[in-house]
C-alpha cells in the first residue's frame, strides 16, 4: 500500500455509479472526497450511498484544495475539455471519460495543457483493460493472423437511441451521436490491436434519419430515458466509413437505431493465415487452415472487470509515472479519426490526414 490517493468524482450519473465509484471505493490505496454535480441532489445522494465524502455542486470550488490528488470527469461530453483542462492547470491527475471531447481541436487542447503541466491525463477507452482484446492484441503481434490487411467493425442495433430529445441527441452538448458514443469504442479497439497505424485518408457518411420525428420514432426500451419529445434530435445515428491507414484498411458501420432487427457488434481483424471475430463485450473465435483443413477455436480463460482494471491503472500511473495505453498522447488519434468521419460527411470528400 502507498500514499492515499484523494479523489474527487465529477458528476454523478450512470457511468460514475457504474464503474468508477466503486472501483475507487475497492482499491487500498484510494479515498474519494468529493462528488460533484450540477444536480446537488446527486451529488449529495451519492455521499449517502456510499458513505463517504462531501457533496458540491460547482468543481470550481474544489479546484485549490490541496488535498486532492486526482480526479474522475463523468460528465457529459460538453464539459469534457473544460473541467479535465481546469483540474490539469491546477495540478490534479485526470481520468475523463470517452471520448475524450466533442471535437479534436478540443482534444489538441486536452493533450497541449497535459503536456505543459505533466499531469495524468487518460483518457476512458476501457477495452485496453479488457482480457480478449489484449488477448487478440497479444496474437497478431506474434504473427499468430500472418499479415493483418484489413479490420472490419459493425456496431449496429435495431432501435437503441438513448436518451431521445436530451443530452445524447444534442449535438451542442454530445458532439455527435452513434459514432462518437459507440464508434469510439469500436475504433479504439482496432486502433490499439493493430498497433496503432497511421490513419492517411478518411471517407465517411453519416445519417440522421429515424429519430428525427422524435413523436413518432417506436422502441422497446430507452436508455437514459424517458424521451423529451420537446427536445432535440441533430445528431448521427447510423454512419458508415472507409479509413486507409499505414497498416490495415478499417470499415465501420454503424447504428443506434436501423430498420432492421439484427443487432450485430463485433470487429473482424483479418490476416492472411488467420481471422479473428472478437464480439463486442464477449469473448472471441480464431479461424484458420492447417493441412487442408478448416479450423475454429474459441479460446477458454478467466477475466477480471475490465473498468476496475482501468481505475486501478490510473491510480498505479499516479503511484509510479507509468505511461498507460489510455493516455491522451496515444488515443487522440480516435479523435482525428471521429472528425475526419463528421468532416468527410458534412464535405461530401475524402479526406487527408
Amino acid at each position: 500500500m502507498g500514499k492515499t490517493i484523494k479523489v474527487a468524482v465529477i458528476g454523478c450519473g450512470t457511468i460514475a455509479r457504474a464503474a468508477h465509484i466503486p472501483n475507487y471505493l475497492k482499491h487500498p490505496d484510494a479515498e474519494i472526497k468529493y462528488f460533484c454535480d450540477t444536480d446537488k441532489k446527486k451529488a449529495e445522494q451519492a455521499v449517502k450511498d456510499y458513505e463517504c465524502g462531501t457533496a458540491v455542486e460547482n468543481y470550481r470550488d474544489i479546484l485549490d484544495d490541496p488535498e486532492i490528488d486526482a480526479v474522475s470527469v463523468c460528465t457529459p461530453n460538453d464539459a469534457h475539455a473544460a473541467i479535465s483542462i481546469d483540474f490539469l492547470r491546477a495540478g490534479k491527475h485526470v481520468l475523463c471519460e470517452k471520448p475524450a471531447a466533442r471535437t479534436y481541436a478540443e482534444a489538441l487542447e486536452m493533450q497541449k495543457v497535459q503536456h505543459e503541466t505533466g499531469k495524468v491525463l487518460n483518457i476512458g477507452v476501457v477495452n485496453r483493460f479488457n482480457k480478449s482484446v489484449n488477448m487478440i492484441k497479444n496474437l497478431i503481434e506474434s504473427g499468430e493472423l500472418g499479415e493483418l490487411y484489413h479490420i472490419y467493425a459493425s456496431f449496429r442495433a435495431h432501435r437503441s437511441i438513448p436518451g431521445l430529445g436530451g443530452a445524447f441527441t444534442t449535438k451542442s452538448i454530445a458532439g455527435g451521436g452513434v459514432l462518437i458514443d459507440w464508434g469510439v469504442h469500436y475504433l479504439d479497439i482496432v486502433m490499439y490491436c493493430a498497433g496503432d497505424p497511421h490513419p492517411l485518408t478518411v471517407s465517411g457518411q453519416a445519417y440522421s434519419k429515424l429519430g428525427r420525428d422524435l413523436p413518432n420514432y417506436a422502441y422497446l426500451n430507452m436508455w437514459a430515458g424517458p424521451p423529451n419529445y420537446a427536445g432535440t434530435y441533430d445528431v448521427d445515428d447510423f454512419v458508415t466509413a472507409m479509413i486507409r491507414t499505414e497498416g490495415p484498411g478499417i470499415t465501420i458501420n454503424g447504428a443506434w437505431a436501423q430498420n432492421i432487427g439484427t443487432p450485430e457488434t463485433y470487429i473482424d481483424f483479418l490476416g492472411d493465415k488467420a481471422g479473428i471475430r472478437l464480439q463486442y463485450g464477449g469473448d472471441f473465435t480464431i479461424y484458420g487452415a492447417k493441412d487442408g483443413a478448416l479450423l475454429e477455436t474459441k479460446p477458454k480463460y478467466s477475466s477480471s472487470d475490465h473498468f476496475e482494471n482501468e481505475i486501478n491503472g490510473f491510480l498505479e500511473c499516479i503511484q509510479t509515472g507509468v505511461k498507460l495505453p489510455s493516455h491522451i498522447d496515444t488515443v487522440i488519434v480516435t479523435s482525428k479519426m471521429i472528425q475526419a468521419i463528421y468532416d468527410s460527411s458534412e464535405q461530401r470528400r475524402e479526406i487527408e490526414l
